[in-house]
């Protein structure tokens, strides 16, 4: 008994500070938030002390000169366009990332880690330097464009910057090391005798991708998945820079909510709903693909 006690005792002292900054940092965060979407609006900015559910309304429905609640599909639009973008880039990045995984699982050791550098070093570039770096390539008169009239492939500027295309690339751009990385990190564990196995049985190059490279893969391809879509629906600094503010994002919607509007009530909504599909999105993987995954010999 005395045993069991010192063992959970020593448990509870070493997970302590990883639950204190979880709890601080984290818990209490999203309590405020949670609390504050629940009170009204104070046009000053912060909000007023009073129950009120007027920042769940204002997501579905807004108020004409009657003050009658009419439905409104101005912000369903914006989460819509939110996620489409985040599962196009989503899907990009793995049709991209995969390839570029497996190509360099197959590589030598020092050609391995040459490849991993590679793909890291945007890391070391500050995000805004590179979002800048593209509005120089996508305006009118960038580099893109000017080389496309030099050439004679175009007589007239395309109109790339502050679009749809825009956002989609620069998202693509900057979470594509994100599928990269984990896929990479599960394939370059494969036993390649497997594969060999494979051609013996006179499996073709479809069937040994079906039945074999992706099945062994697939946590790596879903980590890399749920690292690009989560964060892409809340990304703002794209949408801002290469969307020039005119199509907006779920995580522009919510900064514009808390900066200029002054509305944190419903800032606060908007976050949590977000919160919500990014938890049933977690809840379908660990419940799904995850938990088939599950080595048996676990609990």
């Amino acid at each position: 008994m005395r045993l069991l006690q010192s063992t959970q005792m020593r448990r509870v002292l070493g997970l302590g500070p990883a639950l204190g900054i979880i709890g601080f940092f984290m818990v209490v965060p999203i309590a405020i938030i949670i609390v504050f979407s629940f009170m009204k609006s104070n046009p000053y900015g912060g909000v007023n002390p009073e129950f009120s559910l007027e920042a769940y309304k204002q997501f579905l429905f807004e108020r004409n000169l009657m003050d009658e609640l009419v439905f409104n599909a101005a912000y369903l639009r914006i989460f819509g366009r939110s996620f489409l973008l985040a599962i196009g880039t989503t899907a990009l990045c793995l049709l991209i990332g995969f390839p570029t995984a497996y190509y360099m699982s197959r590589q030598p050791a020092r050609r391995k880690n040459l490849m991993v550098f590679l793909v890291t070093i945007p890391f070391w570039t500050n995000l805004l330097i590179r979002a800048y770096c593209w509005i120089l390539l996508l305006r009118d008169t960038g580099i893109i464009n000017n080389y496309l009239i030099k050439w004679g492939i175009i007589d007239e500027p395309l109109t790339m910057l502050y679009t749809n295309f825009a956002i989609f690339l620069g998202l693509v751009y900057t979470h594509i090391p994100f599928m990269v990385l984990p896929i990479y990190a599960r394939v370059e564990k494969l036993d390649f005798n497997l594969l060999e196995a494979a051609h013996d049985l006179y499996a073709s190059r479809q069937q040994l991708m079906r039945h074999v490279i992706l099945p062994l893969a697939a946590p790596g391809i879903i980590a890399g998945s749920l690292l690009v879509f989560v964060p892409c629906l809340g990304d703002f600094i794209i949408p801002n820079l290469l969307g020039g503010g005119k199509h907006l994002m779920i995580g522009s919607l919510i900064q514009l909510q808390f900066g200029g509007s002054r509305n944190w009530p419903f800032g606060s909504a908007a976050a949590l709903i977000l919160m919500s599909f990014v938890l049933i999105a977690m809840m379908i993987y660990v419940w799904g693909p995850g938990r088939k995954m599950k080595p048996e010999g676990d609990a």
